[in-house]
């Protein structure tokens, strides 16, 4: 319940996140291990990346009520380009007596001209309220809501992480509960749970995980930070992670994949996953901005691919050559891959 501390202000990160420096409009999705509107930081920060010209999206449980108004007003001539994924905790609103605090709030967003998601992330707890939640949901917003699949992570006797739908009963039966929701969004990242990915990802060119309270910028999770805040006159070096993804599968596939960071990976857009068409959640503006593919026309030769995997790898590398070749051509080689 404590507003959390940054290392900069929203206005140095502001000015770390301008569309030069990244090289053009962005799409900020913020988020936190809470609600992220308790933080007026996360406020004046987004009406900042809005003035700049980027798509923020902020996670909330939608209870706040002066914070959403905070937001709305701070970011007034900039709204269509603000989006709001509202988690919709049915129980827990429901036992406190914040459904129409909740509903009004999305009424209050989508009136000012805002785009936004009812998604509900499933769980056991909700069995016996299927019926109740759509017909609350198709009163309020128009629509059932997006479905997400909740995991529960653990750890192996190696230590390495392990991830598994969170139900206590059969997968069949959570399946069939949510599958009732007619989820894109579901289904999308049903399919891709507990996948590795072994094709080529662009994560790190086209997308990026960033700390926002001390500018620590990631191609992916797991991979090593760069940070971005410190010196913001300083380049970002945005190269790809290729073929070497550290994850056990991509755990925010219905964010990265679906804007085409595997171009092969025929997936719905970030749009299509989200968006209930028949109940208009999304402004034209914003749903053709998160309909596009990033590599679209973008893709990388096969050369460069292998530069850039070979890169990724450089101690297996360094073993090859070291045992393959002389030391003239081993230097030639160095020069070539490190100093493109």
């Amino acid at each position: 319940m404590n507003d959390p501390e940054w290392d900069f202000t929203p206005e140095h990160v502001s000015k770390a996140l301008t569309k030069k420096r990244l090289g053009g409009m962005c799409y900020f999705s913020i988020c936190g291990t809470g609600e992220t509107l308790l933080s007026n930081d996360v406020i004046k920060l987004a009406s900042l990346l809005l003035e700049e010209g980027h798509i923020v999206n902020i996670t909330t449980n939608g209870t706040l009520t002066k914070q959403i108004e905070k937001l709305l007003s701070a970011s007034k001539s900039n709204l269509e380009n603000l989006h709001l994924s509202f988690s919709f905790h049915y129980i827990e609103l429901k036992k406190r007596g914040l459904l129409d605090v909740f509903f009004e709030n999305i009424k209050r967003v989508r009136n000012a001209g805002c785009s936004f998601v009812l998604q509900l992330n499933m769980y056991d707890g909700y069995y016996d309220y299927i019926d109740e939640i759509k017909q609350v949901s198709i009163k309020n917003v128009g629509a059932l809501p997006q479905i997400a699949l909740t995991r529960k992570d653990s750890k192996t006797k190696n230590d390495r992480k392990s991830y598994e739908i969170y139900t206590a009963g059969s997968i069949d039966k959570y399946l069939e509960k949510a599958r009732e929701f007619e989820s894109p969004l579901f289904e999308c990242t049903y399919k891709n749970f507990n996948v590795k990915r072994k094709e080529f990802c662009y994560a790190g060119l086209y997308s990026g995980v960033l700390d926002l309270k001390n500018g620590e910028l990631r191609q992916c999770y797991m991979t090593k930070p760069q940070n971005i805040f410190s010196d913001i006159e300083k380049e970002i070096i945005f190269s790809p992670v290729g073929k070497n993804c550290p994850n056990a599968y991509c755990i925010n596939s219905s964010h990265f994949l679906s804007f085409g960071l595997i171009p092969q990976l025929q997936l719905p857009s970030y749009s299509q996953l989200r968006n209930r068409e028949e109940a208009d959640w999304y402004s034209d503006k914003l749903n053709k901005c998160l309909s596009v593919k990033l590599t679209d026309g973008k893709a990388m030769s096969w050369v460069d691919r292998a530069i850039i995997d070979i890169k990724n790898t450089p101690q297996k590398f360094r073993r090859i050559i070291s045992s393959s070749i002389g030391t003239n051509i081993k230097s030639k080689v160095y020069n070539l891959l490190y100093k493109r």
